[in-house]
């Protein structure tokens, strides 16, 4: 058996893409391998900036031979018929046979073909696959048409030990040989398998590993930081992208000038992470300490200080403008620029950012009653100024921060705290891992802002697809969810979607109008986002490990549009079916309603109303209804107080009379008006069972 080893070398790719292309590499020379007959054990992968590799053990020296019985032409085929047959497999007349089939007797030959040397097929292999991996984006060079990420510089391809070259995209041929370090061991080296490509890399100044380089990145930030009694802020995001722009990763520490520390710590880390990949450093109070960590890509040698010093001139000409912007954009008073969102488009048929700060100024406060203890005035107040911000030169510098400048510029201004921390909250959750707001008032707006963004693009036909949400709707429904579910507020969503209409109807003239491509009704649209936002928490709730078809069940349970209802109508439906009680009566409730759907079909109608007690013949009729009338009149109340568990434990009692019905009643008794009451009995059952779900909805 033997090793493969495939380096291709390039200009810097981008560190996103470093190891989805290798992956990618490794896919698809395993397929050309399998196609082969080659057998081979696991491909390994190595990435970084300049290289992507694979390495593939257990390779056999040969292709297995192989063997196939083929047909030939009829045995009184015309000559030139036999004779093409046996020229195109090798073949002459005594090494077939004659053989009678039911369609005649024809000419068959076993052939044998001899498997080729693997070093003969592989650069096949190997061409095919670099040529084929795909990039998110990629470019072409000089005078060729080949496409790749960046400009190939080389390859490398060792088989068994030897080198085994083969075409590159582009132009150029792989060869024996690699490089390390750009700046450091350029000179060129020919390793003769992965472990010794591997270690002098890493002794040219390359760690091939990417989990490596993130263990050094964040291990050396650690260390620096630890040395100064600081830590490293918490990025596994930006520990992912540092390792992906170097080699060799070299932590250095720098100083931030004291005269920028007071501006606000977003804008300092942003500045920091956004703008220079650089790691924020905390004291033990928490607090934005003056130093930075800097990952550079080489060894100096005086020891990285004018790489430190470099750096800290970059961040310095980066943190005045962000100071010039802090100082200038507090000149005006938040409100005051609420004029001038007139000038700025929200969408190219449903107004501008002024018209959205009027409706959110309206729907905040119409949604604080539902918030508990929300003060509406101030929520009135949040909702005019939350998108002051996006005029202000800062978030113009540093569009990330929107939002939470804003709350910054409202306590400069002197607005009440509750007002500030909602302006600086209301893109909250901005995804799964961002944590929801709290506080009541930052709970009403950011409601607000999501629901007035969902019912205009609706409205305006601007919906997800299956291959694209380009304004990030899906996001601002689990946004309102979680909103909704993780702060306890009892809201309709109809009638939240309904005063976010009534907002554009009064900013947006024509509208939905406006909307030639979709826009529908009100009713059209409550129902489309009632269906939008089901698919939502059917999501939400599975990934916390409740079935999807048990949301369904009581979504459908009386046009229930609470998400706090309903997430705990469907957690108190699980237990239901977890118990015995509760399994056995789902197996009586699809009888029952099985039958009274077949007897449906036949007779080609329905069995509406009530049963009548007065033609009970068994006792068990009587027992059921008696039981049935208890579990109504008790159940209702219940769920209407939203004690879900007790209302099923309610329906648990129709268990045994259920049970006692089918072991001992005859449903199509020879009477047609005993048989069609029973059926109406039965029908009850239903009835009764989908006040509190749908079960008809439940998988299994």
């Amino acid at each position: 058996m033997a090793e493969l080893l495939v380096e291709l070398l390039s200009e810097e790719i981008p560190a996103r893409m470093q190891a989805p292309a290798a992956a990618e590499l490794a896919r698809l020379l395993a397929d050309r391998l399998a196609k082969a007959g080659l057998e081979f054990a696991e491909p390994r992968t190595f990435s970084t900036p300049r290289r992507i590799a694979v390495a593939v053990d257990g390779l056999p020296l040969r292709q297995p031979d192989s063997r196939e019985e083929k047909r030939g032409p009829r045995a009184d085929a015309p000559e030139a018929a036999v004779q093409g047959f046996l020229r195109a497999n090798g073949l002459t007349l005594d090494r077939c046979e004659r053989r009678e089939t039911a369609r005649g007797v024809f000419w068959f030959a076993d052939v044998r073909r001899p498997g080729r040397a693997a070093a003969e097929m592989l650069p096949e292999c190997l061409a095919g696959a670099a040529a084929a991996l795909a990039w998110p984006k990629s470019m072409r060079w000089g005078a060729g048409r080949a496409r790749w990420v960046r400009p190939l510089e080389g390859g490398l391809c060792v088989f068994d030990g030897a080198p085994l070259p083969f075409p590159l995209p582009g132009g150029g041929t792989a060869g024996g040989t690699t490089t390390g370090h750009r700046f450091m061991a350029p000179e060129p080296f020919a390793p003769s398998s992965a472990a010794d490509y591997r270690d002098r890399l890493r002794a040219a100044r390359v760690e091939p590993d990417p989990a490596e380089r993130r263990r050094a990145v964040a291990g050396g930030a650690a260390a620096l930081a630890a040395a100064e009694g600081l830590r490293v802020e918490d990025d596994p995001r930006l520990v992912d992208e540092v390792a992906g722009l170097v080699e060799w990763p070299v932590p250095l520490i720098g100083r931030i000038d004291a005269a920028f520390m007071e501006a606000p710590e977003e804008v300092l880390a942003a500045a920091m992470r956004a703008h220079q990949r650089y790691f924020p450093l905390r004291g033990p109070d928490g607090a934005l300490a003056p130093r930075f960590v800097v990952v550079a890509n080489v060894e100096a040698p005086d020891g990285g200080a004018a790489i430190v010093a470099g750096n800290e001139r970059v961040l310095r000409a980066r943190l005045s403008d962000a100071k010039f912007f802090w100082d200038q954009d507090r000149k005006r008073a938040l409100a005051a620029r609420v004029p001038d969102l007139a000038s700025t488009v929200f969408h190219d048929r449903l107004g501008t950012l002024a018209d959205k700060a009027a409706r959110l100024e309206r729907l905040s406060g119409e949604l604080a009653a539902a918030v508990p203890d929300a003060d509406p005035g101030r929520a009135r107040r949040a909702g005019l100024l939350a998108k002051a911000d996006l005029t202000t030169g800062m978030v113009g510098e540093f569009p990330d921060l929107q939002g939470r400048m804003g709350g910054h510029y409202a306590r400069h201004d002197g607005e009440d705290e509750d007002v500030a921390l909602a302006v600086s909250e209301h893109y909250a959750p901005r995804g799964p891992d961002d944590s929801c707001p709290r506080r009541p008032v930052s709970v009403a707006l950011a409601l607000a802002d999501k629901l007035d963004t969902l019912v205009g693009l609706f409205a305006a036909g601007a919906r997800p697809t299956g291959s694209g949400d380009p304004y990030a709707l899906r996001r601002a429904a689990l946004g309102v969810l979680r909103l909704v579910l993780e702060n306890g507020v009892r809201l309709g969503l109809r009638a939240a979607v309904r005063a976010a209409w009534r907002g554009w109807e009064e900013t947006v003239p024509g509208f939905p109008g406006a909307a030639p491509d979709g826009g529908g009704g009100r009713a059209e649209l409550e129902a489309e986002l009632a269906a939008f936002f089901a698919d939502r928490l059917k999501a939400h709730l599975r990934a916390q490990g409740v079935r999807h078809d048990l949301v369904s069940a009581a979504f459908a349970a009386g046009g229930e549009d609470d998400m706090v209802r309903l997430r705990a109508r469907a957690a108190a439906l699980d237990g239901f079916l977890a118990a015995e009680d509760g399994a056995n009566l789902l197996t009586a409730y699809r009888r029952a309603t099985n039958i009274v759907a077949i007897e449906a079909r036949k007779d080609g109608a329905a069995r509406p109303g009530p049963p009548d007690p007065a033609l009970f013949d068994a006792p068990e009729e009587r027992a059921l209804h008696a039981r049935l009338e208890e579990v109504r009149r008790g159940a209702a109340p219940l769920l209407e107080a939203g004690r879900f568990d007790d209302a099923m434990r309610a329906l648990a009692g129709l268990r045994g009379p259920v049970d006692d019905f089918f072991d001992r009643v005859t449903v199509n008794a020879g009477d047609p008006a005993l048989r069609e009451n029973r059926l109406k009995l039965l029908g009850a059952v239903r009835e009764t069972m989908n006040a509190a779900a749908d079960f008809s909805r439940i998988d299994g």
